[in-house]
C-alpha cells in the first residue's frame, strides 16, 4: 500500500511540474514577444497576427514645433517591415516588462532599445493595451516614445 502511494506521489509530482498552465501575464508577454520576433524575421503575417483587426498604432514625436503624435496602420507597419532588405537586421530589445491584467484587458509597459544591424538606433518605451478576444490576447493599441539618449537599462 505504501509503495502505491509513493508511486502515485512521484507521478503526480512529475506530471504536476511538467504540465503547468501559462499565466495570463505570460500569455500577454508571449504575444508581445511574437510581435518582435516577427519584426526580426521580417514576417508581415506574424506581425499582423499579434494585433486585433482594428488596432491603433501611434508614436510620440518630439519636433522643434513641439510634441506631436504620429499614426500608422498595422497593415502599413507590417508591410514596411516585411519589405526591409534581407541584409538589414532590425532588433527591438525589450529591457523589462510590467504587465497588469484584469479579466479580458491587459496593459504592458516595455522599455526598449532598437538596433539596426547591431548598431544602436534609438530607445524608448512601448505602452500596449491588449484585449482577450475569443480566448486569444491581441494588441488593440500601442503608443511609444523614441529618443537617442537617456535610455532605460
Amino acid at each position: 500500500m505504501k509503495i502505491k502511494w509513493f508511486i502515485c506521489l512521484i507521478f503526480s509530482g512529475f506530471f504536476g511540474f511538467s504540465v503547468q498552465a501559462q499565466t495570463e501575464e505570460e500569455a500577454v508577454k508571449a504575444v508581445i514577444n511574437s510581435l518582435f520576433d516577427g519584426m526580426r524575421a521580417k514576417n508581415a503575417a506574424q506581425i499582423s497576427n499579434a494585433f486585433s483587426s482594428d488596432a491603433i498604432m501611434q508614436t510620440i514625436q518630439d519636433k522643434p514645433e513641439g510634441t506631436m503624435i504620429g499614426n500608422n496602420s498595422v497593415q502599413d507597419f507590417a508591410k514596411s517591415i516585411g519589405s526591409v532588405p534581407a541584409e538589414t537586421m532590425l532588433d527591438e530589445r525589450l529591457t523589462d516588462y510590467v504587465i497588469q491584467v484584469d479579466a479580458n484587458m491587459a496593459t504592458a509597459w516595455t522599455p526598449y532599445q532598437f538596433f539596426v544591424n547591431d548598431k544602436f538606433s534609438h530607445c524608448g518605451v512601448n505602452s500596449f493595451q491588449l484585449v482577450k478576444i475569443n480566448g486569444t490576447w491581441k494588441i488593440v493599441y500601442i503608443i511609444d516614445t523614441r529618443r537617442k539618449d537617456a535610455c532605460v537599462e
